[in-house]
């Protein structure tokens, strides 16, 4: 625990007023969206500068605790979650837009910027910032380039890496750097934003984030394809991509979620279709219209059955069927474990056969959607942690869908991140030379260890880390190495 003293010195370097400790504030920062887990911190701050911010990775350092930065925690693999001995720095508070510089097509943005309120702001001058997450309306900005984010439009436009362009952060050591700029080619050195996006807030606190806009699209076309089989979906995601067609999205979603989309938003989706895409094609208005042309045509060759908006209205509606999917499934029962493992998009239809083979044999209700056009998937097991040998199944499934998708050339994650809830998978994949590595480079930015400890992987042979809710659990958990 750390010190009644310390606290204390803590409290006075942000002052009382953003200082929070009570059982109700250490309760609601014990977790994020990942279900299972959680561990309560031992206090929450919320600094009002970026020295603040300096000075309390000073203290860390000198009193040796953890520093879990957090924005809207909506995260998936428990990347938010506080250590043992840990405090809580929350950035959701720094949510300006600084600058969107039209000349230069850039944004200067505060890491608590809300996703979706960027889109909006930059969209009203005809510009686009691609990257979306389908927690767009809650996450935010910071969390987002801390796990690489990725989201429907990452097929055409890739994923949050492509779009940042530099960064403030206040390193573990409690120097600030900046790194980056607007500058369209920039090769001085290491590219020191690259090791830090998609850290996981491991190596750095972001402060200020440049980010890359691009002018909006002339023309979007959206429309929803019904197929009876999933063969012929997958068929479908195959010719679009061989014909050199590269959609803005393309979405999937299997019959059970479709039955639980309708069910929570009514919107007339056929419940007997065994699967569907959203497919959006954007871009000049001639190349959307001559796209979509070609799109529409291999959907009726392979026994689609395709419904195109026709005003925007109907377009958000259409689109509401994909982002609601996750809403939807978490109705059903009272835990839902959403991972997204991803291959590539000529596997799309061995994995889903896979995960529906593995969702029999432990006898789990499993929904699947995702982004079928660059492989990633997210399986969801609709469950309920109360039901401890259901849990037990589910953690077994989710084993066997992890190493499928490795054997298919996949990956374990393809946006979520690694945390805590994937750690345990990543030496599988990337071998242990590669682990040391990343140990090394942590050694040297944060040789306290003070950044997210026990995130992504552990620093020593065994790192203890947020407990299951139910502690019943536990046991389990430690046998399996989920915090090894």
């Amino acid at each position: 625990m750390i010190s009644h003293a310390v606290l204390d010195k803590l409290k006075s370097l942000v002052g009382p007023r953003n200082y929070f400790d009570s059982p109700e504030d250490k309760i609601s920062y014990s977790y994020d969206g990942t279900p299972l887990l959680h561990e309560l911190p031992e206090a929450i701050v919320r600094p009002d500068s970026v020295d603040q911010v300096s000075r309390i990775l000073h203290l860390a350092n000198a009193e040796q605790f953890g520093v879990v930065a957090r924005g809207a925690g909506s995260g998936l693999s428990g990347g938010s979650i506080p250590s043992k001995n840990s405090v809580v720095l929350l950035t959701n508070h720094w949510d300006s837009i600084e600058e969107i510089d039209e000349q230069n097509l850039t944004a200067w943005v505060q890491p608590g910027v809300i996703t979706a309120r960027l889109h909006a702001a930059v969209e009203n001058l005809g510009l686009l910032y691609p990257p979306d997450p389908g927690s767009a309306s809650i996450c935010t900005i910071g969390g987002n380039v801390a796990e690489n984010a990725g989201g429907l439009r990452g097929l055409k436009y890739g994923v949050t890496r492509n779009y940042v362009l530099g960064m403030e952060v206040v390193l573990a050591n409690g120097e600030v750097i900046l790194t980056g700029g607007k500058s369209v080619k920039d090769v001085a050195g290491y590219s020191l934003k690259e090791w830090l996006i998609g850290s996981e807030g491991t190596l750095g606190v972001f402060t200020r984030i440049l980010l890359r806009l691009i002018p909006k699209p002339e023309k979007t076309k959206t429309m929803l394809v019904f197929y009876e089989k999933l063969a012929d979906a997958a068929k479908t995601v195959s010719g679009i991509i061989a014909s050199k067609i590269t959609p803005a999205a393309l979405e999937f979603l299997d019959n059970t979620t479709i039955q639980c989309v309708e069910d929570y938003a009514h919107l007339g989706l056929p419940r007997n279709a065994e699967s569907l895409l959203l497919i959006e094609v954007d871009g000049p208005e001639s190349v959307v219209e001559s796209d979509s042309t070609k799109i529409i045509e291999l959907c009726r060759r392979h026994s689609g059955n395709t419904r195109i908006a026709s005003s925007e209205t109907e377009a958000m509606r259409l689109r509401s069927a994909r982002k609601g999917a996750f809403s939807a499934l978490a109705r059903v029962r009272p835990t839902t474990i959403l991972e997204d493992a991803t291959v590539p998009r000529s596997e799309v239809a061995p994995m889903l056969e896979s995960i529906g083979r593995i969702s029999r044999k432990y006898n789990l209700t499993f929904g699947n959607f995702g982004h079928a056009g660059d492989g990633n998937l997210h399986p969801t097991c609709l469950t309920d942690e109360r039901d401890h040998d259901e849990i037990q199944r589910a953690e077994r499934a989710f084993e066997e869908i992890f190493d499928e998708a490795m054997k298919l050339g996949g990956t374990i994650t393809g946006e979520h991140g690694t945390g805590l809830a994937k750690k345990r998978f990543l030496e599988r994949q990337v071998g242990s030379a590669a682990i040391e590595m990343m140990r090394q480079i942590k050694g040297v930015l944060d040789p306290n260890g003070v950044l997210n400890p026990g995130k992504i992987f552990s620093l020593k042979p065994r790192c203890e880390g947020p407990l299951p809710r139910n502690q019943e659990q536990v046991k389990r958990f430690l046998e399996m190495g989920a915090f090894i």
